[in-house]
């Protein structure tokens, strides 16, 4: 693995991510069970500092008065088809591109990934495409949108019956075993993990415009 791609699978963890949530979506009734457990759509989501892009008109001098295209992603948007073996996510997206010298038409290709992250840190699956940005003359501005796909084993997406037993399981109040917290038990911490997944879309950047990002 290279170390770009350990870097972005890194940021995954601090992805901001919409749809289901990533750590289960579960919820609490009253302090004495678990009436609510996680689905097995993945969180969708875009990885900090890979959902904007800065191009240069010279390579290796990133000061403004260099900067040739600014791009960002955004309204991240996920449809979800649970209803066989493999679950399938859909996600589209809006590419927001401006550049610096309008002078004359110009087409700018970019290239953004689609990885699918198992447990928050290991990433199962990952596809690169392209988005291009239409630039008419004496235009600053341009937007494209873009798509990607992702399919996950549902069954390793599914708790297994132990787990979601304990999770959901009724407790009395006062009994000996109310006040402790299922998910505080390491093997119902790892079993969540096996069984979360996120799908992450952003630009796919070298290390140094990674590290532009994460400096600037």
């Amino acid at each position: 693995m290279t170390a770009r791609f350990r870097l972005i699978s890194a940021l995954a963890l601090s992805a901001a991510l919409v749809g289901c949530a990533g750590t289960g979506d579960i919820v609490v009734d009253e302090g004495v069970g678990i009436t609510a457990v996680r689905g097995v759509c993945p969180g969708v989501g875009v990885p900090n500092n890979t959902g904007d892009i800065t191009t240069f008109r010279v390579p290796g001098d990133t000061t403004a008065g260099n900067i040739d295209v600014v791009a960002a992603l955004t309204n991240v948007r996920s449809t979800c088809n649970d209803s066989g073996e493999k679950v399938l996510t859909q996600v589209t997206f809006d590419v927001l591109g401006r550049r610096t010298d309008v002078r004359g038409a110009r087409t700018v290709t970019l290239p953004y990934y689609v990885v699918v992250v198992r447990g928050g840190t290991a990433v199962v699956t990952k596809r690169v495409g392209q988005v291009t940005l239409t630039f008419a003359d004496g235009q600053e501005r341009a937007q494209a949108s873009g798509t990607g796909s992702a399919y996950i084993d549902k069954a390793e997406a599914t708790l297994p019956k132990d787990i979601r037993d304990q999770l959901v399981r009724r407790r009395r109040a006062g009994a000996q075993d109310a006040a402790i917290d299922p998910m505080s038990q390491p093997e119902v911490k790892a079993a969540i993990a096996r069984a979360t997944f996120d799908v992450l879309v952003g630009f796919q950047m070298s290390q140094e415009q990674l590290v532009y990002n994460a400096t600037r």
